[in-house]
């Protein structure tokens, strides 16, 4: 399938209306079908012609079943590391390009990292919004942001200024996302997530993707970036009367106190981050006694299991 000139389509004359009511689709139900947004969809459209949709007379786009059919074959080859430039020939050939795909995606990461290293934040955001208006979070996620801290992280051992790069990324980071969770926020109703840093590690970044992949996801995700006793905790979930409660810890924590944080309220409870690795034996066994309670070792895992509890959409 090439870009769809087969599909059906509208007629010519027919209004906008009139093509919602034949099945066709506006690119806001599609963003929301898709988790791919508007602005990705427009420079896909835009830059590569992968998804051409329909037009109406006064320039509206409307997709098809066969559109949403592409964009989610585009997130296959996109989640196995290919890069956008090269899907639309793999669409049409087949022919993967693994090692193409993988030089690329380390291209894109070297250049935030010497971005970091540089303590350049305008350099940082300009490499990070390039990449954003092409690739949905969880690709981004799953192809730059973590591989890119796990290979920080190796770089930070033992050498001198790690510290002043660690506080330099970890801060744009959360202000980065934090901006766009509070734009999102606004525009989203129902209740939300509440993720909760419990440990003493502030601007944890795997916290801070976890809660840009929910709330790319269309649901609302309120952020405490530092830990709460569990009276407090029970107090700010009567509150706010999360969907669920999100509990986020990169290092080992107190057994016995996360217990206590996970009484007094009803509602499911996902503990996330390198403290369930840590812990993991343990932590199995709270999970096994509480039907309520799960573990992600990491974002993307975290919004796998959001996604099958059916808590992200609002």
């Amino acid at each position: 399938m090439d870009e769809l000139t087969h599909s059906h389509a509208p007629a010519a004359g027919d209004d906008y209306q009139t093509a919602i009511a034949q099945g066709f689709m506006p690119i806001r139900d599609v963003a929301r079908i898709t988790g791919v947004n508007a602005v990705t969809l427009r420079a896909w459209e835009r830059r590569y012609g992968l998804i051409v949709p329909h037009r109406t007379p006064k320039g509206h786009r409307l997709y098809s079943a066969e559109h949403v059919a592409r964009i989610q074959a585009i997130l296959t080859w996109l989640g196995r590391g290919v890069s956008v430039s090269q899907v639309k020939g793999l669409l049409r050939s087949g022919q993967p390009a693994f090692s193409e795909a993988s030089s690329q995606w380390e291209e894109k990461r070297q250049r935030l990292q010497e971005s970091i290293c540089n303590l350049s934040e305008r350099r940082l955001d300009d490499c990070f919004n390039r990449e954003l208006a092409l690739y949905p979070p969880h690709t981004l996620c799953q192809q730059l942001l973590l591989p890119l801290l796990e290979e920080l992280e190796l770089r930070w051992r033992n050498q001198f200024g790690a510290q002043a790069e660690r506080v330099f990324f970890y801060s744009w980071l959360r202000s980065k996302l934090g901006a766009r969770l509070y734009h999102n926020n606004r525009q989203y109703n129902g209740a939300p997530l509440l993720l909760i840093n419990v440990s003493d590690l502030p601007m944890a970044p795997g916290m801070w993707l976890t809660a840009w992949l929910a709330s790319s996801a269309n649901c609302p995700v309120d952020v405490f970036d530092w830990p709460l006793s569990p009276a407090e905790l029970a107090l700010a979930v009567e509150h706010i009367q999360p969907r669920a409660v999100l509990l986020y810890s990169s290092q080992a924590l107190n057994t016995n106190h996360l217990q206590r944080l996970l009484a007094g309220y009803d509602c499911p409870c996902l503990i996330i981050g390198q403290a369930v690795q840590i812990h993991q034996q343990e932590l199995r066994g709270m999970a096994a006694q509480n039907p309520d309670l799960s573990l992600a070792a990491d974002p993307l895992a975290a919004l796998q299991i959001l996604t099958d509890l059916n808590l992200l959409n609002s």
